[in-house]
């Protein structure tokens, strides 16, 4: 079957789709990207293990989608984590499905989104599969207190070694391996014994700025004049592993205002925690337009995480505002310690309120956090994954090592 060099075939591939985070807005760029420079009469594919049919992005909405036979199973989307163990069967059928798809159409590359099981996805021969991972799936290589409780727990500690057999070996097949940061280029060669190039994720630069309107509604305008003036700022999901409670801990220490953003399962305990606090604010989940005059508003934002990359540390920058960051993980590569924030060493709320104490004001290092912000901009992920899909598609060789 003859193919166009000139406009090859493009598709997509993503864990889940389910919702929207950072993942998503990365797959989000890769939608616009390929429509942009290589247009098919037919929208490109998406597939992915799990999909809930809710809107994410229009670029993203607009596409068709394939999904695996795990996606009939009731609840699915919400319940996957307990399917972990059947993941590669979901993915043996989506790989069917896209040598399926190829012998009608050939696919010239694969382009895949990964944190946890798309990876594993096995192209026919000749298409390239590139990969932007997010991290080796930490639920199998770096079992933490979040996995490893309860039933849960107990499963993946019978299954994870066979399923990180299956891992490795799947990671073999992938041609390129691209790293969202320098931890994940490590992991990467650690785990799965390959190398790979650094693509940071894109910032939406062009939305995120330090002055313009806030174009809020009623709603958002009242809850923004109800705070106070000059507050530190967390944003994030409300769980375990994002730390919020530390950021809490260390504003109570200092007795100062802390607008925290987000919800997730630690909602309820953070509202206890907060109980009659006269220096925390519990906001919730924020739409964007709030979200942004937040980060233009606030003194700092506080990261105490783990972080892959931590698109939000970003966000902030593009605002002007200066982050105080957990000193390990992608903070490394997004924060400038002394520039555009400061780095704490130690997870506790002790070290956290003495970092704040050291961190650059605002009015300082602004123009700075805008500068640094604009190297992640979404341009600057456009013109380094075209260069990466260019030359996967010149190669010839079906895997790079």
């Amino acid at each position: 079957m003859d193919r166009d060099s000139s406009n090859p075939r493009l598709s997509l591939a993503h864990d889940w789709l389910v919702g929207y985070r950072g993942g998503e807005g990365v797959l989000d760029c890769h939608a616009r990207l390929i429509a942009r420079d290589w247009p098919r009469n037919e929208p490109t594919r998406i597939y992915t293990m799990f999909d809930n049919g809710k809107a994410i992005t229009p670029a993203i909405d607009r596409l068709p989608r394939t999904v695996s036979f795990l996606n009939r199973v009731p609840g699915a989307d919400r319940a996957r984590r307990w399917l972990l163990p059947l993941y590669h069967a979901g993915m043996a059928d989506l790989s069917r499905k896209v040598a399926g798809d190829h012998a009608r159409e050939p696919i010239d590359l694969v382009l895949s989104s990964s944190s946890a099981a798309i990876h594993a996805l096995r192209v026919p021969e000749g298409v390239r599969h590139v990969c932007v991972c997010f991290t080796p799936p930490r639920y199998l290589w770096e079992l933490g207190d979040q996995y490893g409780q309860g039933l849960m727990g107990v499963g993946l500690r019978v299954c994870s070694p066979v399923l990180r057999r299956l891992d490795y070996r799947a990671a073999q097949d992938v041609t390129t391996y691209i790293a969202i940061s320098t931890v994940t280029r490590e992991r990467i060669r650690k785990f799965y014994n390959r190398d790979s190039q650094i693509v940071f994720p894109p910032v939406r630069t062009e939305y995120f700025t330090p002055g313009g309107a806030d174009d809020l509604n009623a709603e958002d305008a009242a809850k923004l004049a109800s705070l106070p003036s000059g507050f530190l700022f967390y944003i994030g999901a409300l769980e375990p592993y994002k730390k919020a409670e530390l950021a809490v801990e260390a504003a109570e220490r200092l007795k100062r205002p802390l607008v925290v953003a987000g919800s997730g399962s630690q909602l309820n305990r953070l509202r206890e925690m907060t109980r009659g606090s006269k220096y925390i604010t519990l906001l919730g989940r924020v739409s964007d337009p709030l979200l942004r005059a937040l980060y233009r508003r606030s003194d700092a934002l506080l990261f105490p995480q783990l972080e892959d990359f931590g698109i939000v540390a970003l966000e902030a920058q593009a605002c002007g505002t200066p982050v105080v960051a957990f000193g390990v993980g992608g903070s490394l590569d997004t924060v400038i310690d002394g520039q555009t924030g400061v780095f704490f060493r130690e997870q506790t709320a002790e070290s956290l309120a003495e970092a704040i104490g050291r961190c650059p004001e605002k009015a300082t290092v602004g123009q700075a956090c805008r500068r640094n912000a604009e190297r992640f901009s979404e341009e600057a992920n456009f013109i380094a994954m075209r260069r990466v899909i260019r030359e996967s598609l010149g190669s010839d060789t079906a895997r790079s090592s």
